[in-house]
């Protein structure tokens, strides 16, 4: 077992003071200029929103080191964990630091540029059928594809049987980039799991097409079937397991604990991270507009931020965070952040926290501004919260509050 080290994320006096004036004066966090300063918001705190100081320190725990760009954390009833490594391994994590060797029977994983094994979840029914979910890329003729699949968990937790996909992207992409590969369920059953366009421009409209499974929100049953109420079940030209679509590259979901909807946060490129709640038969813009542009300085798409017919984000950066994994945090721990949307940066890197008011942000605090690349992030049972540093060396971190005061 690692050896458990223990550092704290102090506050200065000098950041508490600024951090004051900015709940005082309406300002944002500091974050550098904006790359699209043409584009002005839809709506009051739509980007940018009041800079919040919650009063809390963190306290940091390296509670496993050594893993390979570790991608997708998902707590088990024990207190313990899987996490995957981007590398192409499940591994277990004890409460304690523990690791196990890495779990058998996995597929064959595409481990090129973004590819490898990425996220994990417990299926809905685990305390009964052992059935755990993941999703990875898969290599198909011709290139790579965004894949679920579904396993049983031996009760050692050694190795996985059962195993069969239960979505495969298509069409087959040459390229290994943007494979989204967020996979939840929902307060019925319901898996969701989300993909990306596969970033080259020859392949990034395809987000806008029925016929293809890029750069969208796919919904199926946990065997793969199609719910009967998907918004394009029966529609010939479209595929059936689609609920939302124009998406760039989406890689934090999560369920919103009392509205039961689907929110999701994906990479804008130069600017443009997008906060969105994807709802059933919605076009969310990408390529066509985004608040972003393209990394050589060109306009994407229209060349405008929003058109008739496409969805606001409900938020949006720029210049962005990178955002990964995301959660409503649900806890103790943390009281005065119960409710609160928490996500993972990967560039700068941080812990990116925003109170809401309903579907608006009303906040922005960024935290663990010291750590690197944030993947994911896990609630554990006692309210820390559990966030993956995504490195060659990778590590697990457990988060916990030094010091608080009243927001």
């Amino acid at each position: 077992m690692p050896a458990i080290t223990r550092a704290a994320l102090l506050l200065s006096v000098s950041l508490l003071t600024a951090g004051a004036a900015c709940a005082q004066t309406g300002a944002p966090v500091r974050q550098g200029a904006k790359n699209a300063p043409h584009f002005e918001p839809a709506f009051q705190n739509q980007t940018r929103a009041p800079a919040r100081d919650s009063g809390i320190a963190l306290a940091v725990e390296t509670l496993a080191e050594g893993l390979a760009n570790p991608w997708g954390i998902a707590a088990l009833p024990d207190g313990g964990y899987l996490v995957t490594e981007r590398a192409g391994r499940l591994r277990v994590l004890g409460a304690d630091g523990s690791l196990s060797e890495p779990v058998r029977g996995l597929p064959e994983i595409a481990v090129r540029d973004q590819g490898g094994l990425l996220d994990v979840a417990l299926g809905p029914a685990f305390d009964s059928d052992r059935r755990i979910y993941w999703t990875y890329a898969k290599p198909k003729d011709g290139g790579y594809v965004t894949a679920a699949a579904r396993g049983v968990l031996s009760e050692d937790r050694s190795e996985l049987t059962q195993v069969e996909d239960i979505f495969v992207q298509e069409p087959v992409s040459p390229v290994a980039m943007h494979f989204g590969a967020r996979i939840l369920f929902d307060g019925e059953g319901r898996a969701f799991v989300t993909t990306g366009e596969h970033s080259a421009r020859s392949e990034r409209g395809k987000a806008q097409d029925l016929g293809t499974t890029f750069g969208k929100v796919i919904r199926i049953n946990p065997d793969g079937s199609v719910p009967q109420d998907n918004p394009y079940t029966g529609e010939a030209d479209a595929i059936d397991t689609i609920w939302s679509l124009g998406h760039r590259n989406i890689q934090g979901a999560d369920i919103h604990p009392e509205s039961g909807a689907l929110w999701t946060v994906e990479h804008g490129p130069r600017g443009g991270d997008e906060l969105n709640i994807a709802r059933a038969g919605e076009n969310y813009g990408w390529p066509v507009v985004s608040y972003g542009i393209n990394y050589n300085g060109s306009p994407v798409g229209s060349g405008e931020p929003r058109a008739e017919g496409m969805v606001e984000p409900r938020y949006y950066w720029d210049p962005v965070i990178a955002p990964g994994g995301m959660v409503f945090y649900d806890g103790d721990m943390f009281a005065d952040w119960q409710g609160d949307l928490l996500i993972s940066s990967l560039n700068p890197g941080a812990l990116v926290r925003l109170r809401l008011d309903g579907d608006t942000v009303t906040g922005e605090e960024r935290l663990l501004t010291d750590q690197g690349r944030i993947r994911d992030l896990e609630i554990a049972a006692d309210g820390a919260i559990l966030a993956l540093v995504d490195a060659a060396n990778g590590k697990v971190l457990r988060l916990t509050p030094e010091a608080a005061t009243t927001e």
